[in-house]
């Protein structure tokens, strides 16, 4: 591998460990606020965005690279109310993106294969990670007075997914 394509998952596998980061400090926020539907489901995307970070450490490591994990940039924990924290998380997958089309972009330019392949499955992966921030981001805008953010947060996980299983 290429030490620029190195640089390029590395920077990614981090970038994946500071919205695991960043996500936990949303759920968080939104479990003190009495947001438990907002924060359980926060918390499921740490988890997940710890597993993107994994498998593109593994992928490095099955090529005999040792990754370099990076410090990581302490989250922002406060917000103002659930639309700030929905913008957030719809920054945060954007910036995901941009960061696995770079490392797409490098692999081309290397032609790196193996990592090609790889960031396939990550690219297809930021297209439902966009569409559930997108659904969240417009429906917590909708959600306009305590009734309606209370029925969202009940709902959450059948609201943003709803199109994905047909309901």
């Amino acid at each position: 591998m290429s030490p620029k394509l190195i640089t390029a998952l590395t920077k990614q596998a981090n970038q994946e460990l500071y919205a695991a980061q960043a996500y936990l400090g949303m759920s968080h926020w939104c479990e003190v606020q009495h947001y438990n539907g907002f924060a359980k489901f926060l918390h499921e995307q740490v988890a997940e965005e710890q597993g993107h970070a994994g498998k593109i450490f593994k992928h490095l490591v099955d090529r005999d690279v040792i990754p370099a994990i990076g410090a990581l940039e302490a989250p922002t924990t406060s917000f103002k109310n659930l639309n700030e924290v929905a913008k957030a998380a719809y920054d945060l997958e954007r910036a995901n993106t941009a960061g696995i089309h770079a490392a797409y972009e490098s692999a081309l330019a290397e032609k790196d294969y193996p990592a090609q392949v790889l960031l396939h499955w990550f690219i297809s992966e930021q297209v439902e990670e966009e569409a559930w921030t997108d659904t969240l981001l417009v429906k917590t805008r909708e959600a306009s007075c305590a009734g309606a953010l209370s029925s969202l947060d009940r709902h959450l996980p059948k609201i943003l997914f709803s199109d994905a299983t047909g309901d």
